[in-house]
C-alpha cells in the first residue's frame, strides 16, 4: 500500500533522516517509537508532504514519485488519501466543532456544504462528540479538541490517518478518552502510522513496531520482538527509561 525507500530530510547541516525505509500494508497499525530528535515526526510530515524531503523513493498504492521531485499534482493525490491528526489539535479558534470538521471537505475537497454537514455530524458522532458539535474550541477540554482532529482525519475517508503525539499535549487523566477513539478505529481496520510514547497502547494497538535513534531505524518488529525480545542494545536502553515500572518486559 505504502512504501517509502530511502528518505533523506536535512535542517541545515542538521540531517534528521539518514535514509529511512518503511512499508505500510492496508489494515496495518505502525507505531513509530524513539527519543526526541530521532526523525519520528519529520518522517510523519514527509509522508503528507508538510515538509518536502530531500530524497527518497515514494510509493502509494498506484502514485510513484521522488519525493523531492513530486509535483504539485502529486502531492495534491497524496494528500487526498491522506489525514493528519497533530499534537497540538490545529483547530480553528473561530469555528464550532462540526465547521472545523466541514472545512477540509468544503474547502480542499469541494463537497457541497449540505453533503459536508451530514458527513462532519457522523464523523463527530464516531468519536463521541455529537452533543458538542456547536461548541467552539475555547469551550472544549483538550481531548475533546483531539477528538474533534481525529473526526476532522476521519471525515475525508482517508486510505491511511498520521497521528503525530495526539496524546503528549493532554492531561494524564483524558489520555484515554482519546486512545480509546484510536483504538475503535484500529478494530475497524483503519490504516494509521502513530508516533507516540503510549507504550501500552502500542503494545495493544500495533501490529508492528519501529524504534528510530539519530534518523535511521534501529529495530523493527511485532510490539512482542520489540517490547520482550529486543535484539538492539539502544532499543533495550530505551526502553529501560520510559517503561521501568514493567518488570517483565525483557530487556
Amino acid at each position: 500500500m505504502l512504501k517509502i525507500s530511502n528518505i533523506k530530510k536535512s535542517f541545515g547541516k542538521n540531517e534528521i533522516l539518514k535514509g529511512v525505509d518503511i512499508t505500510v500494508e492496508k489494515g496495518d497499525v505502525v507505531v513509530l517509537l524513539g527519543p526526541s530528535g530521532a526523525g519520528k515526526t519529520t518522517l510523519l510530515r514527509c509522508i503528507n508532504f508538510l515538509e518536502q524531503a530531500d530524497d527518497g523513493e515514494f510509493e502509494f498504492d498506484d502514485i510513484k514519485t521522488n519525493f523531492k521531485k513530486a509535483s504539485k499534482k502529486t502531492i495534491a493525490q497524496i494528500r487526498k488519501k491522506t489525514a493528519f491528526v497533530f499534537q497540538n489539535y490545529n483547530l480553528f479558534n473561530n469555528k464550532t466543532a462540526i465547521e472545523n470538521v466541514m472545512e477540509g471537505l468544503v474547502t480542499a475537497r469541494k463537497i457541497p456544504k449540505a453533503e459536508a454537514y451530514d458527513i462532519a455530524k457522523k464523523a463527530l458522532a464516531k468519536v463521541g462528540l455529537s452533543d458538542r458539535e456547536d461548541y467552539y474550541p475555547i469551550s472544549l477540554s483538550g481531548g475533546q479538541q483531539q477528538r474533534v482532529g481525529i473526526a476532522r482525519a476521519i471525515a475525508v475517508n482517508p486510505d491511511v490517518i498520521l497521528f503525530d503525539e495526539p496524546t503528549s499535549a493532554l492531561d494524564p487523566e483524558i489520555i484515554g478518552e482519546v486512545l480509546s477513539v484510536m483504538k475503535s478505529l484500529a478494530k475497524e481496520g483503519t490504516t494509521m502510522i502513530v508516533v507516540t510514547h503510549e507504550m501500552s497502547f502500542a503494545e495493544e494497538v500495533a501490529n508492528h513496531i519501529v524504534f528510530m535513534d539519530g534518523g535511521v531505524i534501529v529495530e523493527e518488529g511485532s510490539p512482542r520482538e520489540i517490547f520482550y525480545h529486543p535484539k538492539e542494545e539502544r532499543t533495550k536502553q530505551f526502553l529501560k527509561r520510559i517503561t521501568p515500572a514493567i518488570p517483565e518486559y525483557n530487556i
